[in-house]
């Protein structure tokens, strides 16, 4: 049996916003959600197939202050046909374009880079 990577999971402070932003901006679809009330939160997995990565959003009901992104975590990378009209649905989303996208700086593959609403970095590349 060959091992994969099932998912990356982050933590959001609004839940719905966040479902929005992956859902309605990025075209993931939402696979499954479970609220665990013993332990204060829900865990919403999307993704773009079902048998694909995943993100898992963690939201923790009682969490009242912002989550420090660190310095550890790099991006989520998500290949598309069109990252330049991307980029525009998420500008017009209300999003954060922190890249323009355009060919790497030693390379011809094309990217760009957003924020989610949370502050996480995902990377757009064209494929």
């Amino acid at each position: 049996m060959q091992n994969r990577i099932l998912h990356t999971m982050i933590r959001v402070r609004n839940l719905e916003k966040s479902v929005h932003f992956y859902s309605k901006v990025l075209g993931m679809t939402e696979l499954r959600r479970k609220e665990y009330p013993g332990g204060r939160f829900t865990l919403c997995f999307l993704g773009f197939e079902a048998t694909g990565h995943q993100v898992e959003l963690t939201y923790n009901w009682d969490q009242d202050e912002d989550y420090s992104l660190g310095n550890g975590f790099g991006h989520i990378a998500i290949g598309s046909e069109d990252i330049y009209s991307m980029s525009k649905k998420i500008l017009a989303a209300g999003g954060e374009v922190v890249r323009e996208p355009g060919p790497m700086k030693h390379g011809t593959t094309h990217i760009a880079f957003v924020r989610d609403p949370d502050g996480y970095a995902i990377e757009l590349i064209q494929e």
